[in-house]
C-alpha cells in the first residue's frame, strides 16, 4: 500500500520525512501551505482532526505525533538498528529521551513561538523568557549527557532519538542562544547533518538555512 506523509517545511514533519529517506521507504510527500491554511482545510481535517502535522498514512493507518511515528518506523525496520532491543535497559533509555523531547523540549518551543497561547498577550515577554530558560537548560543537559555517553545519545549507536533531537535543535537557530552555541552540540548536529538523507530532506522541502 502507498505511504503518504503530510507535512510542511521546517515543522515536526521533518524528522518523519528524514527517517523515511534514511530507511529508504518509498513515499509520497504532500507539503501543505500553512499561509493558505491548507492544514485547516476540510479534506485534511477529515484525515487529522487536530489540523497539525505530521500525518503519516502507512498501510492504510493514519498516524500522528512525530515522536510516536519515529519510534514506529524504527520498530518496523529493525535492520537499521535505530532502536535497542525491546525490553532492554537501553530501549527504556530511548523511550525516556523521546518522551523528554515531546514533553519537555517541544512544549518549551510552543511557548517561545506562540507565547500568547500560554498566558495571554499581557504575559508574552515573561512566557518567552521562561521558554528560553527551559530550552537553554535542555541544551546544557544534553551537552552534559553527551560528554559522558557520546558521541550519540545512546553511546556509540546512532538511534532514532538523535534524529528527533537534531530536528529540535534546528528550531533554535534564530533564538538568542541557538543550540549549536554549545560546541559539543554543534559537533553532534554536524554528524547527523552530514548524512545524505538530511541533504535530501533539505532539497525536497526547499530548506536552505542551518546547513
Amino acid at each position: 500500500m502507498r505511504t503518504t506523509l503530510y507535512g510542511s517545511p521546517s515543522t515536526a514533519a521533518l524528522v518523519v520525512h528524514w527517517l523515511l529517506l534514511e530507511l529508504q521507504i518509498e513515499h509520497e510527500l504532500v507539503l501543505l501551505d500553512f499561509d493558505k491554511r491548507e492544514h485547516k482545510d476540510a479534506a485534511y481535517l477529515a484525515l487529522n482532526p487536530a489540523g497539525l502535522v505530521p500525518t503519516l498514512v502507512l498501510d492504510g493507518q493514519v498516524l500522528t505525533e512525530a515522536a510516536a511515528i519515529a519510534l514506529h518506523l524504527a520498530d518496523r525496520h529493525p535492520e537499521a538498528a535505530l532502536l535497542p532491543a525491546p525490553g532492554t535497559a537501553d530501549r527504556a533509555e530511548a523511550y525516556r529521551w523521546m518522551f523528554w523531547c515531546a514533553n519537555t523540549v517541544q512544549p518549551a518551543y510552543r511557548a517561545w513561538f506562540y507565547p500568547q497561547e500560554m498566558a495571554g498577550p499581557e504575559h508574552v515577554d515573561a512566557t518567552r523568557q521562561r521558554a528560553r530558560e527551559r530550552l537553554e537548560g535542555a541544551w546544557q543537559h544534553l551537552t552534559e549527557h553527551l560528554s559522558t555517553r557520546g558521541p550519540y545519545v545512546q553511546g556509540e549507536s546512532l538511534s532514532v532519538v538523535d534524529f528527533m533531537l537534531v530536528m529540535l535543535m534546528r528550531w533554535s537557530r534564530n533564538m538568542p542562544t541557538p543550540s549549536d552555541t554549545w560546541p559539543a552540540l554543534k559537533a553532534y548536529a554536524d554528524r547527523l547533518k552530514a548524512r545524505p538523507a538530511f541533504a535530501e530532506v533539505y532539497r525536497r522541502e526547499g530548506i536552505t538555512d542551518w546547513r
